[in-house]
Parts: structure tokens; sequence; C-alpha cells
């Protein structure tokens, strides 16, 4: 055990080191929030506007009445510099952050002791002091900045400590939604740093984008130097989980000794279409995770901070009003009875999203939709129904709201901009009272006794997965108890020759953590086939089966079963393959599938006498499209719902029910999953230089797609044949050739390694010659 003296050199010469120390235990979930009230004071003035030394990490901004709002040039350029497809820009810490992180030690087993202890005492040595989050958030329709953003972001009275300003629909062009590059960036950046309150001097500290959806983080200069552990992450919630056009961009960081989150989102539009918003948000909070600077710690979800601030276009609309009854109830201001309408307040009422958050009270005008330029609703021939799109929610404690409106005076877009002022209690520590609680842990632990060997107890050693399919999520859960006489840590460890400590099918979460002396801790054990995992396991090459290790730091290790049964899946099942079956994959014995799939092409067995042109499952889904959605809009470019694309999953490969189920939506979607998830893509691998070298001559493009096997060329000419006749129909369907190309490419033609951007145009370019033939 390590001596008293040598710990405290260790960590109390840096204060703030234990601030790190929090995730660990809270991740582990050791620490539940004890409930205790900190002693709130008032934050004394600050003086002047004396500005920090940010050692050139943040650009600053000058708001000052003698700057005129002007941005330091070097500032834009140095971010002009930066990758344009890069999506989430890196920032850099101040020097004081560096030198505190670099001489962060690594924590052994009582290290994690001292943790526990240091945040279950954390009311003792911290105080809390009220600060100004000023939060925007503004839909600008696609436009340029037309006008200045004062009367929206200097609207305060005094100038707040922070802002987070968040933007959707920055730009609507195709560019935009498929490279993720816009010149609008730069300029709403500008508008925002020139708007900023004129009585402070700001430093731009995160930027963050995904395609038309972006989040700007500043902060008063003097308080620059404690901001630390700043990460960004995004999640696109559009077209296969994957495309940006819908989705959230996040921060997170630590002021002081409090962890922030901050999320920006656009969900999914049109009124009846709250389902599906709710699994945006669904979607958004399981899938966006900020990995932490010790690659060894499980990464943070959004609720895993003290405080959480949510803004945006949520497009949660008004229901059972129409548009007349909605404009009645505004004429007379009665916005409570409006409010009882509101989608967003009855899903919050079922507690089927944001579970925990507050809303303020609504006492402005909805703030979509209006006619550009005006103060005047949609008088377009949708005269769509006025709606509270553009929220902002909060989580956590010691939050008060001074202010929730919207800001008329701004009419760029069709939407209105939102502010709200919060004042937050943010968590500091008195140094003086730190060291003295550090001390008296570091003593009472010298007192325990080193020949305690940790211990726990499992409630199963042995865990069943029934029925397991492609892309459904199946759990079970763990439960550790801490029945020894001290607090242990575990980890699952890999085995002997294995990369890592379970199949890739398989996650623990956590994998590792900390568990109390008499605490408990459930780790949830999940199974999840994707793309990846798909093949081997319809295959049978593969099974669910795995043996984990469970491992306690100075105690035993413990073996854990885990096993089930695959259902196979056309999903994941080659092309090859699939046109040997007459019938559905689940009818098939496995033994047949095996056959199918352990030999080359050359030798494989027939085992029908003629196998089919193209899989039947790739036609069942074309044909539907083709008879239901022709004229469809947004096709392929709105998602469908999860639920929907189970059921036609369970069609395809059952063969029930005759016809598939879901909206037209559900099944294009399902249709571009197949595809991606093809072992081999429709144009092999092996032929795909040869695309991008001859991407420019239609007839050199045409000799390479006669090379395909067979089969793989059928689904090609079968495909295009397909979208040229949605073409067609392009003023019904709003689609073009650029669109199609973008979408199809990047599936028909996978790259072997990861592409670039100068590859996926020339996939792009290779496969518009086959959209363009025989075009009315």
């Amino acid at each position: 055990m390590c001596s008293q003296h040598s710990m405290h050199e260790q960590v109390l010469g840096h204060c703030t080191a234990h601030n790190a120390w929090k995730h660990d235990l809270e991740m582990s979930g050791v620490i539940k929030d004890t409930g205790n009230s900190l002693n709130t004071v008032s934050r004394s003035p600050v003086e002047g506007n004396k500005r920090v030394n940010s050692g050139g990490e943040f650009p600053r901004v000058e708001s000052g009445p003698e700057s005129q709002g002007k941005v330091k040039r070097e500032g834009w350029d140095e971010l002009k510099r930066e990758g344009r497809d890069d999506l989430v820009r890196q920032s850099s810490h101040t020097a004081s952050n560096k030198a505190t992180m670099l001489a962060m030690p690594q924590f052994g087993l009582r290290d994690n002791l001292v943790r526990c202890e240091l945040l279950k005492n954390e009311d003792i040595y911290t105080y809390l002091e009220n600060f100004s989050f000023f939060l925007g958030t503004y839909n600008v329709n696609g436009q340029t900045p037309k006008e200045g953003l004062r009367p929206w972001l200097g609207s305060t009275s005094t100038p707040p400590d922070m802002y987070c300003v968040g933007f959707q629909e920055l730009d609507l062009s195709k560019e935009a939604f498929f490279f993720n590059d816009t010149p609008k960036e730069t300029e709403w950046m500008k508008a925002v740093s020139e708007g900023l309150h004129p009585d402070a001097k700001y430093a731009l500290v995160k930027l963050v984008r995904l395609v038309g959806i972006m989040l700007l983080f500043y902060v008063r200069n003097e308080h620059a130097k404690h901001i630390s552990e700043m990460e960004a992450e995004t999640v696109g919630t559009g077209i296969m989980g994957r495309m940006g056009n819908k989705g959230a961009v996040a921060i997170r960081f630590r002021f002081h000794n409090s962890d922030i989150c901050v999320v920006n989102s656009h969900l999914a539009a049109h009124i009846e279409e709250y389902e599906r918003r709710n699994q945006d948000y669904k979607d958004i909070c399981s899938r966006l995770l900020f990995h932490q600077h010790d690659p060894a710690l499980a990464p943070l979800t959004i609720m895993k901070h003290d405080v959480v601030l949510w803004l945006g276009d949520l497009n949660y609309r008004l229901s059972d009003l129409d548009v007349d009854n909605v404009k009645d109830l505004i004429a007379k201001k009665d916005f409570e009875k409006l409010h009882s309408y509101d989608q967003l307040k009855r899903q919050i009422d079922e507690e089927a999203v944001f579970v925990g958050f507050v809303e303020g009270e609504i006492c402005f005008l909805p703030t979509y939709k209006y006619d550009t330029g005006s103060d005047q609703w949609d008088t377009s021939e949708k005269c769509r129904v006025p709606a509270w799109c553009d929220r902002i929610l909060w989580r956590g404690k010691n939050v008060r709201q001074l202010h929730y409106q919207s800001h008329m005076a701004l009419k760029t877009s069709d939407h209105k901009p939102v502010s709200s002022l919060l004042e937050i209690g943010i968590k500091l520590v008195n140094e003086e009272s730190y060291k003295k609680t550090f001390e008296e842990i570091v003593r009472s632990l010298d007192k325990m006794e080193n020949e305690c060997i940790p211990s726990v107890t499992l409630s199963s050693r042995e865990f069943q997965f029934k029925d397991v399919k492609f892309m459904q999520h199946q759990a079970e859960t763990l439960t550790l108890h801490n029945d020894g006489q001290v607090p242990c840590q575990f980890e699952f460890i890999q085995k002997l020759d294995e990369p890592t400590y379970c199949k890739p099918w398989l996650t623990a979460n956590p994998a590792k953590g900390f568990i109390a002396q008499g605490g408990n801790m459930d780790i949830d054990l999940e199974v999840f086939v994707n793309r990846s995992t798909a093949t081997e396991l319809n295959a049978g090459r593969q099974k669910i089966e795995d043996i984990l290790v469970l491992h306690l730091e100075r105690g035993k290790d413990y073996f854990l079963s885990v096993s089930g049964n695959y259902l196979p899946s056309c999903f994941g099942s080659s092309i090859q393959t699939l046109c040997q079956l007459r019938d559905p994959i689940q009818e098939m014995p496995l033994e047949t599938i095996r056959e199918l799939t352990s030999s080359g092409d050359e030798t494989r067995t027939l085992i029908i006498d003629k196998p089919l042109d193209i899989p039947k499952e790739i036609w069942q889904m074309v044909d539907h499209l083709y008879r239901n959605a022709p004229k469809q809009g947004e096709l392929f470019q709105q998602p469908g719902r999860r639920s929907e694309f189970l059921e036609i999953r369970d069609c395809l490969d059952t063969g029930m029910p005759d016809s598939l189920p879901g909206s037209n939506h559900s099944v294009a979607e399902a249709l571009l999953i197949f595809l991606d998830a093809l072992p081999e893509p429709v144009v092999p691998f092996s032929l795909y230089q040869q695309c991008l070298e001859c991407c420019s001559n239609t007839s050199q493009c045409k000799k390479v797609v006669s090379l395909l096997p067979q089969c793989h060329k059928n689904v090609f000419n079968y495909i295009a044949a397909f979208l040229r006749e949605l073409l067609k129909h392009s003023t019904h369907n709003s689609l073009d050739v650029n669109i199609l190309a973008t979408i199809f490419a990047a599936l028909l033609l996978r790259s072997p390694t990861k592409q670039d951007l100068a590859e996926k145009r020339k996939t792009q370019e290779f496969f518009q010659h086959f959209l363009v033939q025989d075009l009315s």
C-alpha cells in the first residue's frame, strides 16, 4: 500500500485532478446522487473585461463597443484552414488545463477508493456559484444571414457567461447533404460572433456541425481557463441511421467541477410523424457517446452529466386542431390551452421522451411556419398549422430559467429563433476543505487490512439468448454483489489468443468498474447482429456462443457462459446464395445454407435446377416500390420506422405474410440496408478499381458491368432500370440523377478500404451513366 505522503504528493498538488475521478465512479454506478444540497453563494462580479491568455487555443471574439463586434482575423483564418470534411472540430485545452491533464496519475485500486470517498463527500469541499447560460436555437431554412442577430443574441440586460447557439437547416443544398460542405458555416458563425452581447468579450471554444445542424459554444474570456475535457460528437438519424439531414450534434465539457452536456437536434418532420421523432430522440440518446481521454474508460452517454441542455428544431406539432382553431387561440393569446394540444407536451406526459427534463412555461407565439421575410403565418398552398417546433429543455439540479422567448424581429427564415437564459449553480472547489477531506480519507484507508481479498456474488453464470435476429437488440442483466470486506474493481478480460474480451456480436456494459463494499452493479450483456457479423452467423460458421472472463483485481476470475440460437436472414447473405434459394431462408435446413456458402462459386453445388435471376427478396422490395411508390416524395431520403423494418425482415426471411408490411419509406430503407449488408457488393470488390478508372467513359463503364458474375449483373441492371423508372416521375417525387447516384453508388460500388471524397465522386459518376439511359 502506497504511503500517505506519496499519495498526497501525487494528487494534492493538483486539487482539480479529482475532477476526472468522478466519471469513472459514475460510469461504474458506484456513486449515486446523495441528494445533499450544497451551499449557494453569490458570484462576485468579474473585474472588468480582462482578457485571459488562451494560449492561442480559442479564437477570440471581441464584442465590446469599441470593436463593433468584429472578429479577430486570425481566428477566422484558423477555422477556415481546418479540414472541411471533418464533421467535428477538435478543440484544444488551455495551457493550464493541459498541464493538469498531463500531470494526472494513472490510478489503481487504492486510488479508486480515494475517488469513491471523495465523490461521496463532495458536498463538504464544494460550493455552488451561479453562472448564466444563454441558449439559442434557430432553423434558418437554408438562408444566408440577411440581418443582424443582436436582437436575439444580445437581448439580455447583462452579458451571459456562456452562449450555446444551435442552428438547423443551415444549408439545404445537395452538396451539404451528401458531402457535408457548406460556405454558410462561416457566414453564420461570423453573424453569431457579431451578435453577441456588446458588454463582454467572448472566446469561441467549440464549433461542431453535421450537414445543416450546427452548434457554437462561446464563453466569456475570463472563464475560458476553467473549461476542460471538451469533446464533441454527432449522430445522423436520417436514412439508414446515417444521413445527417436529421440527427444531433453535441458537446460536453467540464466547467470548474460540474459536467455539462449540450445537445442540438433536428428531429423528423411532418405532423403525423411524432413516433418517428420519439425514435430519433431515443436513437440520439443511445448512440451519441463521448469518448474519454483515458481510452480504458467507458464512453459517456448524454445523461451521465450533472446538467444536460437540449435545444433545437424538435419538430413536434399541434394535434387535433385545424389551422383556424389554432389561429383563434393564438389571437386570444390562450397559450395554456393551445399548449395542451402540443405533441411534445403529450409525449413527455406519457414519459415517451425527455424523461427528467424540464421546459419552461411557453408564453410566446408558435415559431413555425411564417412567410419568409414577414410575421405572417404560412400563406402557401400547404398552409401549415402553426406550431412550437423550436424548443429548449434542461435536465439537472440547481437550474433556474430567467427567460424563455421567441424573437419576432428576425424575419430571415420561416421559423423564429428562440432563446432561454438559464442560471446554473456550478460546483467550485474550496481547496482548503478539499485538502482536509483528502487527508482524512487517506488516513482511514491506511487502517484497512491488506489481507482482505475482494469477492463478489453473481446473479447467474449462464445466459441464454433465444432466436437472435438481424439488427434486433437483446439484453440480459448480470448483477454483481460485493460480499467481501473491501471495495472491489472488476473487468472483463481477454482470453488467450483472442483480440477482445468477447465476440463482436456481444458487449458487456459496463465492461469494467468499481463496486463499493456491500454494493451492487448491474451489467447489461447485449447481443446485436449487424452487417459485419451476420454473414458468418447466416452461414453457420459462427454461433451465438462465448465465454466471458470476469476478473477481480487482487481476487479471482469468474467464468460466464453465453449461448443462444441465431435465425438466418437474407440480410447479410450473398447474392449467389440467395439466387439458389427458392424458399425463404428460414425454411431451409442450416446444412444446406452451410453447403452453399462453404465452397467457391465454381464448385458450388446447385440446390435448384435453374438458379433465380435475382434474389427474390430484392424483387419483392423493388416490386413493392414500383407498384406503390413511384410518386412518393422523399423516397430513399426519409427514414422508415424501425418496428416496420423488423416486420419487413421477418416477412422476407419467413415468407409470411404474402405481401410486405410497412410504409413505402420503410420498404425503401430496407432495400438500402439489404444492399449495404451484402458480404460482396453488387459490383464485386475485385472490379472496384476498374470502375474508378473508367468512370468518365460510358462504354467502358458498360464493359465493366458486363464482367460481373451473372446474378450480380442481373441485380445491377434490375436496380438501375427501377431507378430510371422513378426518374420519370421526378416532378412528383423530387428525385434526380445526382440524388440517386449518390445514395446507390455508395452501396453498389463499395470500396474494400476506406473511401475518400474523390473516390466517392468517381463512383457516383460511374453509376450516373446507367441512370440517364432511355429517359423519356
